[in-house]
């Protein structure tokens, strides 16, 4: 199988998707050849959805999709609120205050007049930072939201705010079928996927791994336990240290916590520092933008943990599955979707649970080999960024030229379909 590679084409899948699903991938993209799309985010780096946009613009650009990709700019105070709404859509309390909606609206505002988006054929709109450019432009295209966050248990103040932004889109994307609201766009179901030549996900050798490591000075003479994801409260870093704190009174091993800041993040600075006063000699705590450090530890760990609180989707269970690694995640959101209980890896709804898992999995390096060789062949089967990039071709050839949705295409994509009214 091809290795790391900065620009991957299609066909590069081919090893890992056949011959016919490569050739029906083709045929979609070449109905679609030259379509223009843009894709709107917050950030270039620090999370999933940037690292998602990163390898899909550039995997449909090489089946002759004209895919652009743009950010939009925000001052200090404007990405406090976003990140405040964004804990709210996944179920915090939230103070809406005029002032509030005033800093993110006068934002986008200010984004809108900066940007020419004319000449496109779809608009998607990723997450809730540039929601409201909706309501600055006059359309010509179908424009989409896709919304990553889990959408299980919004908080209703900000649900009801954002509602109206919402329904004037003529389309919402979600990562999973139980995320649907009550809305008057068609809603369709679009699960997450990882790029396995990137540097975080390609093939790495014995020496390269042990190269990363000693690097940051990390040991490795005992097993290791790693959780990656953005220093955030729902990726529970405090759960996941009493959970190995527990677990290493009958086992013994190394606990490793990396991880990043994204830009459009404000809270992140202060979640790893509040954790700076848990390190020791076995506990490690990390923060580095290095996609080979990633890679290495995920390869090297005896046990990656994700124990979420919420999680949208969880691309870092995925990338750590497709390395062959025994996950214990937290029993929420899209990593219910990827771990099948005992099968490919462990859930876990609490610390005392998520401790039993790890000291099980520490003490069966059999069952580990066994649960990694599952998760990895669950990921090819359904989490590669082919299969991301024929479902968006799927969605986007469900638009009429008449800038109408035609519900009857939509549904006969076999694309997950939820409508509702508001």
């Amino acid at each position: 199988m091809k290795k790391h590679s900065w620009h991957v084409n299609i066909e590069d899948y081919a090893p890992l998707i056949g011959d016919e699903v490569l050739e029906r991938i083709l045929h979609k993209a070449h109905r679609l050849r030259d379509l223009r799309v843009l894709h709107l985010s917050s950030t270039f780096y620090g999370g999933g959805v940037a690292e998602m946009l990163s390898s899909a613009t550039l995997l449909a650009r090489s089946l002759g999709i004209k895919a652009d990709w743009r950010l939009i700019q925000g001052s200090p105070d404007f990405f406090n609120v976003t990140k405040k709404i964004h804990n709210a859509l996944q179920g915090a309390k939230i103070n809406l205050t005029e002032l509030k909606k005033e800093v993110y609206e006068e934002i986008v505002v200010q984004n809108a007049l900066r940007m020419d988006l004319t000449g496109y054929d779809v608009v998607v709109i990723h997450d809730p930072q540039p929601l409201p450019l909706i309501r600055h432009f006059r359309r010509t295209c179908p424009w989409m939201w896709r919304c990553h966050i889990d959408l299980s248990q919004p908080n209703p103040e900000i649900w009801e705010y954002l509602r109206g932004f919402i329904n004037e889109y003529d389309a919402v994307i979600l990562s999973l079928p139980e995320y649907a609201q009550r809305i008057a766009p068609p809603q369709v179901s679009i699960m997450p996927a990882i790029n396995p030549f990137s540097l975080k996900n390609a093939e790495m050798g014995a020496a390269e791994i042990k190269d990363r490591l000693e690097h940051y000075g990390i040991p490795d003479d005992l097993p290791i336990v790693v959780q990656v994801s953005r220093f955030d409260h729902w990726k529970d870093p405090e759960g996941v240290i009493q959970a190995f704190n527990l677990a290493r009174t009958e086992v013994d091993a190394t606990l490793v916590l990396l991880g990043n800041v994204a830009t459009d993040d404000p809270e992140g600075q202060e979640v790893f520092e509040s954790l700076l006063s848990r390190k020791e000699e076995r506990i490690i705590i990390l923060t580095a933008e290095d996609s080979a450090l990633v890679n290495a530890l995920q390869r090297r760990a005896a046990v990656v943990m994700q124990k979420s609180l919420r999680e949208g989707f969880g691309l870092t269970v995925t990338e750590a599955m497709w390395k062959g690694a025994a996950v214990v995640g937290g029993n929420c959101g899209g990593i219910r979707h990827q771990i099948e209980e005992g099968i490919n890896g462990f859930l876990a709804a609490s610390v005392e649970t998520a401790a039993q898992c790890l000291i099980q999995l520490l003490r069966d390096p059999g069952r580990r080999g066994e649960i990694g060789r599952r998760a990895r062949e669950t990921v090819r089967q359904r989490f590669l960024m082919s299969r991301l990039i024929e479902q968006y071709l799927d969605l986007f050839s469900a638009f009429e030229a008449t800038f109408s949705l035609n519900q009857q295409r939509l549904s006969a994509s076999g694309l997950p379909v939820t409508v509702s009214k508001p």
